[in-house]
């Protein structure tokens, strides 16, 4: 029998440890920033930006928010990025992602300074993760290591496959679950026999961007599945990468879409507002 991985518990475990936290410190009359941007009007943009700002209410952080205009051009966002850099009240920065076409995303996530980028996003940060050094780190994979530790999987020496090679979920989850001496395989489009390599897998990390995508003739019996998709389906409703019916009944543990990784992201965007926070040293 499987056992479901709540995702909306975990976070909010994880979100009251930060407000407890947060609590403390304002006793002692210190304050933490989350400066997020959001350039033009993309519907999902701004739910997630939403979402984002009654977390930081929630925990304690004081949020500022810069919505720009769609029109608004590359040096003007890279010049409030160079300002909110330089702002020492500002302890984290982010920019939701996608920005519109004729702005280099690559040249804003470099443009923040690393020990404010709270997405973990930016090359030194994403280099110093890899070496095994690092403080902040992307939010969903870090969101899924958690995941893992409440329920007490252990990743020492198991065989995890990842099918997705992105910069904000795959390749990030390779490295946290190597430095957890995990045997971590990627698979991605051009993997071949894909089904002979996920079937193999004891922790099968799904964020390919297919509704269904994962079947039950790709998992092996009694597998760890976490599925970090978000898609819709034809009729419209919130679904993974994973067939979960067809699926649930051969894994030991599953993560649901909604309410599995998704509520991790923002807690751990929260948890890594408070990291920088302690290392800028300004609490």
């Amino acid at each position: 029998m499987y056992k479901l991985i709540d995702g909306k518990a975990v976070s909010e475990y994880i979100k009251n440890s930060v407000k407890e936290k947060v609590a403390d410190l304002k006793v002692e009359g210190k304050e933490i920033t989350l400066a997020v941007i959001i350039v033009g009007n993309d519907p999902a943009s701004r739910v997630y930006v939403n979402n984002k700002k009654k977390a930081c209410e929630y925990v304690g952080f004081r949020s500022l928010e810069y919505a720009l205009d769609e029109q608004t051009s590359e040096q003007e966002l890279l010049e409030l990025i160079d300002r909110l850099n330089k702002d020492k009240s500002v302890n984290g920065i982010l920019c939701q992602l996608p920005v519109p076409e004729h702005i280099d995303e690559e040249k804003v996530i470099d443009r923040i300074s690393p020990e404010k980028d709270v997405d973990g996003f930016s090359k030194i940060n994403v280099g110093k993760l890899w070496v095994g050094d690092y403080d902040l780190a992307a939010c969903t994979p870090m969101g899924v290591m958690e995941l893992l530790k409440y329920y007490n999987i252990d990743v020492n020496g198991k065989n995890c496959v990842i099918i997705g090679r992105s910069n904000i979920v795959g390749k990030p989850m390779a490295a946290l679950l190597l430095e957890k001496n995990g045997t971590v395989t990627i698979c991605h489009s051009r993997t071949k026999n894909l089904s002979e390599i996920t079937s193999q897998a004891d922790i099968l990390v799904a964020a390919v961007g297919r509704a269904g995508f994962v079947t039950a003739d790709m998992v092996k019996e009694g597998a760890v599945v976490i599925d970090v998709g978000i898609n819709r389906n034809a009729e419209g409703k919130l679904c993974g990468d994973v067939d979960f019916d067809g699926v649930k009944d051969k894994t030991s543990y599953i993560t649901p879409v909604p309410g599995g990784c998704g509520p991790m992201t923002i807690a751990m965007l929260m948890n890594n507002t408070l990291v920088a926070a302690e290392k800028q040293g300004e609490i």
